[in-house]
């Protein structure tokens, strides 16, 4: 196996970012942010998140006039505070900043310089956030290509790149480009969980291209992995059932689905202590009725309404 390239370590004077949760926009894919080190700030500590945005963007404007816009500690600067406005909630503002601390940071590291990855992907993750996946797939795209090329294919950040560019591919109708990619994904990542997730997604851009059989499989590995790693009670579990119930109705193979749902409603009634569970169950037992309705089953679709 061909060597890759040693990580970028960045200076001390930039220590390598920490996490942080951005808005909770997006439910089934959280988005991560990354602070830079933070620029001076002369202000005492912020009690709120508003005061605290407004201290951040005191000490940008006193950046700008000291330094200019393209100073490295106005860079920075100016994307912890696209960050705080993520966290926030403003989405628009954040994307603002970013692609302004984007440029910034182009022109004065380079493309490929640590500090411009980091800001890059976090306007990729504000694009998403913003709901243009669009705009971050094509910054997921310039992350994938760098990351592949400095550290190969399966490299943690590069199948991370990989698998947020397929998301983006899925959610802006390019469905042929994010199967192949969340397909290639499925190649290099390691982990049970991460493959579980690569699936479903893989199998909800194949039930938007009508390709209901390949979903089918899909959905049967992921609900056999869940039932062995977290039982078949499990809401998680339950949800992957549920949708492949659903996937057999898509395709027509109506006995199939009246099965699974049947088996899935059972599983979820005995179950039903968690409020999402019975909230869950209240869908099963509406699509099984659909099912038993779609197989001529009219007396026992009767049944569950």
């Amino acid at each position: 196996m061909p060597e890759t390239p040693d990580r970028v370590v960045v200076e001390p004077s930039v220590p390598l970012p920490s996490r942080v949760p951005a808005t909770a926009g997006v439910m089934s894919d959280p988005n991560p942010v990354a602070a830079l080190a933070p620029a001076f700030d002369p202000s005492p500590p912020a009690s709120t998140a508003g005061m605290r945005a407004a201290s951040l963007e005191r000490t940008l404007r006193s950046l700008v006039e000291r330094l200019g816009t393209e100073h490295p500690d106005t860079i920075t600067a100016r994307n912890n505070l696209a960050t705080k406005y993520a966290q926030m909630g403003r989405r628009q503002a954040a994307v603002q900043q970013f692609e302004l601390t984007l440029a910034e940071a182009i022109a004065v590291f380079g493309t490929e310089h640590p500090r411009t990855e980091i800001i890059r992907e976090n306007l990729a993750w504000a694009y998403e956030d913003a709901g243009r996946p669009a705009d971050a797939a094509s910054q997921w795209e310039v992350l994938l290509r760098d990351r592949e090329g400095a550290f190969g294919p399966s490299d943690e950040d590069t199948v991370e790149a990989r698998t947020r560019l397929a998301v983006c591919y899925r959610r802006s109708g390019r469905l042929d480009a994010a199967m192949a990619h969340y397909e290639r994904a499925l190649e290099d990542v390691t982990g049970a969980e991460r493959c579980e997730d690569l699936r479903l997604g893989l199998s909800a851009a194949q039930s938007m291209s009508g390709r209901y059989d390949d979903a089918v499989r899909q959905l049967r590995m992921v609900l056999s992995a869940r039932r062995r790693r977290i039982g078949k009670g499990h809401l998680d579990t339950l949800t992957v059932h549920h949708r492949l119930g659903r996937a057999y109705t898509q395709a027509g193979r109506t006995e199939e689905a009246v099965e699974t749902l049947r088996e899935a409603y059972r599983s979820a009634l005995n179950s039903s202590g968690d409020p999402e569970v019975r909230r869950l169950t209240l869908r099963l037992r509406r699509d099984l009725a659909g099912a038993y309705s779609a197989a001529g089953r009219h007396r026992e679709a009767d049944a569950l309404f």
